[in-house]
């Protein structure tokens, strides 16, 4: 009897206890004081890991990203330069300009070797459309020349929904011929059949996107300020639903219900004579998407900065459960200098980023976007400065222009275009620790007449010797017989497909791995 009387005084007097320190507790256990929460990760902000190059690769030999004099000069960048990524086929055609979209077994991609019209030795001018079914002999099945594309530059876009192909007539700077729009049923890919053509006075063109409905197309101005929104319920009869100059607009993005737009308001905050803010502005664009009469969008909050030039465009993409964008500049601090280092020369006088380049953004606080990692290469890093300043200046840019990633949720693979750096493909799991996995640089064509290329034309090297080529396309991520493969333009080489070399998917095995499926329909979306 005896032990167990103990064993019950042990429990009342443990009872007691814990009656007597709840209280305590319940204030957060007396001068103890809160647990602290854990803090946010440190955003990423230099340049990330190289990628681990192949036996069998051509790499760069300068710093990442890099086309030195040597390579320029010596006949290597006339082969390309690759880095676990290898050729699988490709449509030459005469070149290409910077709209690229796709659907099903089909892609599409603007060419112009004239200032926004086609060259005279363009023997197929406007979008052109190819048939890769077969990867290995993509091969041309039409061309749509109608006066919105003739050149969509950046607004040629697809709803996979509704099976449309649409685009507005663009480089932003004339508003007699930017200001068409051109829409396209393309049920069977190939053959796309033309719904509408509209001419929309007041608009000017550069960039677009749908919303993921379908029901509506909003085109942007770059040049200045614009953004119009059609409703295309209709595709055959579009109406102007808003068209506003209250915003600077380059690229956009939407959420899922079309309330929300995102911004690229393009910038150069380094400017010495008219500096402008440049970044990211969040919009409700509700009143659009539930068609209020008279409706107005309405700014929600901004994020700028000044270590980049020139927003690009913003990529939504969900990560642990919380939205986020990739967003791209297309130029660095010291804003836009082709053919010249003067902008490179300003931003490192300013101790800021020669080129531009992408960047994570946190917007799962909408009023209160944050960055949480810069996809920085070597050539972006102030510190190599003095390397990029004494190297040959690019006859564009080595910037960042778009990215696209292997699944809207939580993405593992980012790949992203800079423009004369090539194709770049990035490790993103760890948002907060990027690093480069693999990267495709086109070979440089120097000197061959690529008439639909508007690298080729007088917009930029007006025929001269072309040491690089230029990739400023989107980037699709495209299931194969179980081969993941990656399609772009660039603008000297055309339509290109690659895929991912033994190498790399051996010693990135979790890369690489099967998913479910669950959002490859959301991957496919383009609009």
């Amino acid at each position: 009897m005896g032990p167990y009387r103990v064993s019950g005084c042990l429990k009342v007097a443990f009872l007691a206890l814990v009656l007597t320190l709840l209280p305590v507790l319940a204030m957060g256990g007396g001068d103890r004081g809160d647990t602290p929460e854990k803090p946010d990760p440190v955003p990423w902000t230099g340049p990330v890991p190289k990628a681990h190059c192949g036996p069998n690769d051509r790499p760069e030999t300068g710093l990442q990203g890099q086309t030195t004099l040597a390579e320029r000069v010596s006949g290597l960048s006339e082969k390309g330069f690759t880095c676990n990524l290898e050729l699988v086929g490709e449509f030459e055609g005469e070149g290409a300009s910077f709209g690229f979209t796709w659907f099903d077994y089909c892609a599409y991609y603007g060419t112009g070797g004239g200032r926004g019209a086609p060259s005279p030795l363009q023997l197929h001018p406007g979008v052109v459309v190819v048939d890769a079914s077969d990867p290995q002999h993509p091969q041309a099945t039409a061309y749509l020349d109608d006066p919105a594309m003739l050149e969509p530059w950046e607004s040629l876009r697809v709803n996979t929904k509704r099976k449309l192909l649409g685009g507005t007539r663009g480089l932003g700077l004339d508003p007699v011929v930017d200001r068409f729009f051109a829409f396209y049923d393309i049920s069977n890919c190939a053959h796309p059949v033309r719904l509408s053509v509209a001419d929309v006075p007041g608009h000017i063109g550069h960039e677009g996107r749908f919303t993921r409905d379908g029901l509506t197309y909003y085109g942007t101005r770059a040049v200045g300020p614009g953004v119009t929104a059609l409703d295309i319920s209709d595709p055959t009869q579009p109406e102007v639903l808003l068209h506003t100059n209250d915003y600077l607009v380059h690229g956009i993005a939407l959420n899922k219900d079309g309330t929300r737009a995102y911004f690229a308001q393009l910038g150069s905050p380094n400017s010495p004579t008219l500096p402008t803010p440049n970044g990211l502005v969040i919009v409700d664009v509700s009143d659009i998407q539930f068609r209020v009469p008279n409706p107005q969008i309405r700014t929600i909050s901004t994020l700028f900065w000044n270590d980049g030039a020139t927003a690009q465009v913003p990529l939504p993409v969900t990560i642990h459960g919380r939205p986020h964008l990739i967003f791209t500049d297309e130029h660095g601090s010291g804003g836009s200098s082709a053919q010249s280092n003067l902008g490179k020369q300003r931003a490192c006088a300013l101790g800021l980023p020669p080129n531009g380049f992408p960047r994570i953004i946190d917007i799962s606080d909408e009023r209160h976007p944050k960055t949480i990692s810069k996809l920085m290469l070597e050539i972006d890093d102030p510190a190599n400065c003095p390397v990029i300043l004494n190297g040959p200046p690019d006859i564009i840019s080595s910037s960042s222009h778009y990215c696209n990633v292997d699944h809207p949720k939580n993405p593992r693979i980012v790949a992203c275009t800079f423009r004369e750096a090539g194709l770049r493909v990035f490790d993103i799991r760890d948002p907060f620790h990027p690093r480069e996995i693999a990267y495709y640089k086109p070979r440089a064509r120097r000197t061959e007449v690529r008439p639909g290329s508007v690298f080729w034309g007088p917009q930029y090297a007006n025929g001269g010797d072309r040491t690089t080529d230029q990739t400023p396309s989107d980037v699709r991520f495209e299931k194969h017989k179980g081969e993941l493969q990656l399609w772009f333009t660039s603008e000297d080489n055309g339509f290109q497909i690659v895929k991912f070399t033994e190498h790399i998917k051996a010693i990135e095995k979790d890369l690489f791995d099967e998913r479910d499926g669950r959002d490859r329909e959301d991957s496919e979306d383009n609009d």
